[in-house]
């Protein structure tokens, strides 16, 4: 079990972020069959494609069953990462810190061959990781990201909500099956289904910066933590929603569609959570002028209403909005 001691001054400077590498990072274990690769297997002639083009098979190598290399997708600074600031911050990994980390991963993984690691032992690792890295970006992720940032936003509205509600112990709850927080620390149980996981008990005491929280829509196996300096302490956790990614999208809207118009009701359904335009527009594929006036509709019908939260402005269902939505999950899609 992992603890990861919060003090008070932590508490004060505990923000959520995203992390484009980190998701990066998600995809290319299931490209590799570490996880379950589901819709993502569109991705593998592109992959496949890298793998004898680029040095992907070397980033690769830093991800195991068990642990990932931090400085290949490291803790992002804020809810405004883009995949060129982490990549930055790839590109300003101490040579000794990388070597630490590969040194790891060589040996919790399995061999690898003659090519990759010689690329693992270069004086310039780093840069040819992180070229490699911005190219399985732009190949495989960078099309669907907004729709993955869009699912993590999501999630941190949520969260924000219940810290507004009953402050950071109400926030960290449901994080995940394997996380509480239990007398000054979130504890982050081993998990079970990994052979050779860790049965002790491993303490990261508090350093008073604080703790970045990390929705992640492709992690696995389900929950993970960034606590070895220089990088700054990181919870990354599954965000909500992220089950719709796994589903086949819908044909059609049933009869709820047939009420109120098929992509208005994509919109009332898809407000299990609040969600400003943009967000909604990013996770259903739609243009955002034509979520905002389905939208304006639907508000106007008493189906949904608005609420400013910062310089974003989040739409929820009603109580007649939450019936319908109801009603349709009862009668199935039809």
């Amino acid at each position: 079990m992992l603890r990861l001691e919060v003090a008070a001054d932590d508490l004060l400077r505990t923000r959520f972020a995203v992390s484009p590498l980190f998701e990066l990072g998600g995809l290319l274990r299931r490209l590799a069959g570490l996880a379950p690769l589901g819709p993502f297997a569109r991705l593998r002639p592109e992959y496949e494609r890298l793998r004898t083009e680029t040095e992907l098979d070397a980033v690769v190598a830093l991800h195991t069953a068990r642990y990932g290399a931090d400085f290949v997708g490291p803790p992002p600074a804020g809810m405004q990462q883009t995949a060129q600031d982490d990549l930055a911050a790839v590109r300003a990994t101490p040579l000794d810190v990388a070597r630490r980390e590969i040194a790891r991963a060589l040996a919790e993984g399995p061999r690898v061959g003659a090519a990759v690691r010689e690329t693992l032992h270069a004086n310039d690792v780093v840069e040819r990781l992180a070229r490699a890295l911005e190219a399985a970006w732009t190949a495989l992720l960078a099309p669907d990201w907004p729709q993955l940032r869009a699912i993590c936003e999501t999630d941190v509205v949520h969260r924000a909500g219940r810290l507004g509600e009953g402050g950071w112990a109400a926030a960290f709850a449901g994080l995940h099956r394997r996380v509480r927080w239990h007398d000054g620390a979130i504890e982050l149980a081993a998990p079970a289904q990994l052979p050779g996981a860790d049965p002790g008990v491993r303490t990261v005491p508090s350093d008073g910066t604080g703790l970045l929280l990390v929705p992640s829509a492709l992690i696995w196996p389900g929950v993970g933590a960034f606590m070895d300096p220089p990088w700054r302490r990181a919870l990354v956790y599954p965000a909500r929603g992220v089950g719709a990614l796994w589903e086949p999208a819908p044909a059609g809207a049933g009869a709820l569609g047939e009420l109120v118009g098929r992509s208005r009701a994509r919109l009332l359904l898809a407000l299990e959570e609040p969600a400003s335009t943009t967000q909604l527009a990013a996770g259903l594929g739609l243009a955002v002028g034509a979520v905002g006036d389905h939208l304006a509709v639907l508000r106007r019908s008493g189906l949904v209403r608005s609420a400013r939260a910062g310089r974003s402005v989040l739409y929820r269902r009603t109580a007649l909005g939450d019936a319908l939505a109801a009603q349709h999950s009862a009668l199935g899609s039809g």
